[in-house]
């Protein structure tokens, strides 16, 4: 079985429960879309966390956030899981973390990763000393690669898997209030845009808004666990 949540920002207690309610095991996938907080602290707390995810009866697929450092760093092996490219550590095997622009083989469908996106919260992070880092959004290296390779699948895919959302989707109900958003950068998502225009796909799955709910093919996920169909 395949399932799909939102950002866990670290905390996994549902997660736990989700999979003791469900009788999963390590053959099944949880698909979490971003700001999962595996990677935040970079030292032995992070390995802590790890160490506590290990025991659950499920293996997360984890996509980039905005509140967490990108997988491609050397305590990281690429290898291959569910048909592309995977960061891993062997001694964590039930984690794994998707590289942006790959294509993976799931419940019968070809999904799309697109991670990252901005944080409206990065100048409280940076004044008290907390994590935020600079590449957290796509690159121009990473957008290009994303676009590759739509061109060699004719621009068609089953489903994407992005963090954030294409910029028409944006959910405002959700927007932090005293935060102006002509700060914000939303390059990302007007990105995204352009994607889903020249895309022919069948569902869009994203979180980072902390919202359920749905809009046209596109599903915002936070605290709803969902199957893969």
């Amino acid at each position: 079985m395949v399932y799909l949540t939102g950002d866990k920002h670290g905390f996994f207690m549902r997660v736990f429960a989700f999979c003791d309610t469900v009788g999963s095991t390590t053959e099944d996938v949880l698909i979490i879309l971003g700001d999962v907080c595996i990677n935040y602290f970079g030292d032995e707390k992070d390995r802590a966390v790890k160490r506590l995810l290990e025991k659950l009866p499920v293996t997360l697929f984890c996509i980039h956030g905005n509140h967490e450092q990108r997988p491609e760093n050397p305590d990281y092996e690429e290898t291959t899981r569910y048909g592309g490219a995977v960061y891993h550590e062997p001694v964590f095997p039930n984690l794994l973390f998707a590289k942006d622009g790959e294509i993976y083989e799931f419940a019968g469908k070809r999904c799309l990763v697109i991670g990252g996106a901005y944080s409206v919260d990065k100048p409280y992070r940076i004044a008290e000393g907390w994590g935020w880092w600079p590449d957290e959004q796509p690159s121009p290296e990473v957008r290009e690669r994303v676009e590759r390779r739509l061109d060699a699948e004719d621009w068609r895919v089953d489903v994407v898997l992005s963090h954030t959302c294409p910029l028409k989707y944006e959910p405002h109900e959700m927007f932090i209030g005293g935060v102006s958003q002509e700060n914000v950068d939303k390059s990302t998502e007007i990105w995204l845009d352009a994607i889903e225009s020249g895309l022919e796909y069948g569902r869009w799955y994203c979180g980072h808004h902390h919202t359920d709910k749905t809009v046209d093919k596109l599903r915002f996920l936070y605290d709803d666990f969902i199957e893969l169909r």
